[in-house]
């Protein structure tokens, strides 16, 4: 079977997302990262667009990077005028990389209205570039901008620009829906009418605007391409371009290519998590095959199924893209979502004890607790619905006072009664605010019998009003994440008091914190 070349494009259009910036050791870190999956083309940037890209592109060399191309991105010459005169072309030179990527204008349209030159002279800008570029020993692809819109409004003069390059030397011509418009069937198409009269390699190149970009390119390869240039996560300007964590996975377990080797392949959840760390995004619960939630069951019937036939609600086994399956618990679970979770969680639950949890469970929804991101506050319920549990400590009251004080602004203060073993502990702290004051009185108060406490970091607190027509009486549901330098954990607290909300979630906290622990110290 043909071999299928990936080709990302992260480090330079993933970049054009609006709320990315990646200085030049996010994008060596990212580089490392793509080489070891198997990525075959990296484009990495513009060396004439800015400093940042030149430097990568100095340093990269250095890296050590096993089997990755690094590629340079530039555009064909300008109108009326000499390669050898071209700043853009010899930065590209200069970035001195195994291969490059030229731009140009495949749509007449864009040719007369946005170049404003004519149709013959873009043809010479494109040859000439290409012709340029293969005189220095550089491989070589023409990204085709616009292909799509401009075969389906004169089908001439796009090929023409593809066989401009063919002629010049190109090694790839590269298809771009530039707009994201086209759709599955008419990618296809069009890649067949032009593989069967151009014979130079092709790839594809699509943008997401109409949501169809992997799809676009799964019917590319179908229909001839042999490169696939994506995004990881589908990073990109406006609604982002193909995503390549979908793409992989697509060719390889779905239409029989052997892209990268299955150890690779497993690594690709880490891969999609990890550049949205460098990205500093919040990874998407959702992205297919890669998400937290891509093998999530929520619904009773599912997860009763899914425990008789993993295959009976997945596409594919989990683990072959690194990821796992959960199950995930909430008013529309069943009997069966949580013996499944207990047993996720080495917890030996009988059938009994997962009913009076799940009854739990569904009235405490019902109050307004949500518990599909608060996986913390469900294995407390697990904990505490077995036989025999015994809770680390018992909280008797607090008090919570909140006053304008004179020079010191808003002041917070917190009382918390708490029994730890036979003893009663009662401590008091101010804070920035009332829940801050409610943590720290009640960390002096476990701390002392509990010191594995004190590493404890609070690292967000949403708040979310859930029956706004009440007004000042509605629903608060809180939901906290803690870290302690190894593991996080979520817990979900609701009353129509958001103190009560926040101290519910706070408690459960430190007392998740806890299971497994030793017995307290003093």
């Amino acid at each position: 079977m043909t071999q299928i070349l990936l080709y990302d494009t992260t480090l330079r259009d993933g970049t054009q997302r609006e709320d990315i910036s990646l200085s030049c050791d996010d994008k060596l870190a990212i580089a490392l990262r793509l080489d070891q999956m198997g990525i075959h083309y990296i484009e990495a940037g513009w060396p004439g667009s800015n400093p940042k890209d030149a430097e990568f592109f100095q340093r990269v060399r250095q890296i050590g990077l096993k089997q990755a191309k690094i590629v340079a991105f530039g555009a064909t010459r300008r109108k009326h005028s000499q390669c050898e005169a071209d700043k853009n072309l010899q930065a590209l030179v200069a970035a001195g990389t195994p291969a490059v990527a030229l731009v140009g204008k495949s749509w007449d349209f864009q040719v007369e209205k946005v170049l404003d030159t004519t149709l013959d002279e873009n043809l010479k800008m494109i040859g000439e570039s290409i012709a340029f570029m293969k005189s220095h020993g550089t491989e070589t692809t023409f990204d085709a901008e616009h292909f799509f819109d401009g075969y389906k409004a004169n089908p001439d003069y796009a090929l023409a620009a593809l066989r401009a390059a063919a002629d010049a030397g190109a090694d790839f011509l590269a298809l771009c829906d530039t707009n994201g418009g086209s759709l599955p069937w008419e990618v296809e198409a069009i890649v067949k009418e032009v593989a069967a009269l151009v014979p130079t390699r092709l790839g594809i190149h699509v943008h997401n605007d109409s949501g169809c970009a992997v799809a676009n390119s799964l019917a590319a390869v179908r229909g001839g391409c042999v490169q696939v240039q994506g995004t990881i996560n589908g990073y990109g300007e406006r609604v982002g371009n193909a995503d390549l964590t979908s793409i992989i996975p697509g060719l390889q377990l779905k239409m029989g290519y052997s892209v990268i080797s299955e150890e690779q392949l497993r690594g690709l959840a880490a891969l999609s998590r990890y550049v949205a760390e460098i990205a500093n995004l919040k990874h998407d619960r959702q992205q297919p095959y890669t998400g937290e939630s891509a093998f999530a069951h929520k619904g009773g019937i599912h997860a009763a199924a899914v425990l008789k036939a993993a295959g009976s609600y997945q596409h594919i086994e989990p683990e072959l893209v690194g990821n796992a399956m959960r199950t995930v618990i909430s008013e529309l679970s069943g009997r069966g979502n949580l013996i499944t979770l207990s047993q996720n969680r080495g917890l030996d639950i009988s059938p009994e004890e997962a009913e009076s949890v799940l009854h739990l469970l569904k009235k405490l929804e019902h109050q307004g607790f949500a518990f599909d991101a608060a996986e913390a506050s469900v294995d407390l319920l697990l904990h505490r619905g077995r036989v025999g549990y015994e809770p680390p400590f018992e909280l008797i009251d607090f008090m919570v006072l909140a006053e304008e004080r004179r020079g010191r602004g808003l002041l917070s203060e917190a009382t918390v009664k708490a029994r730890v073993g036979d003893e009663i502990k009662f401590t008091a702290a101010e804070g920035s605010g009332p829940v801050d004051a409610l943590a720290r009185a009640l960390r002096q108060a476990l701390c002392q019998h509990y010191p594995q406490l004190e590493k404890i970091q609070l690292t967000d607190y949403k708040v979310r009003i859930l029956n706004t027509d009440k007004g000042t009486a509605a629903v608060t549901r809180v939901l906290i994440d803690f870290h302690d330098g190894e593991r996080s954990w979520t817990t979900v607290g609701a009353s129509p008091n958001i103190i009560e909300a926040s101290w519910r979630a706070l408690s459960d906290s430190m007392e998740y914190a806890l299971l497994g622990s030793a017995q307290p110290k003093g």
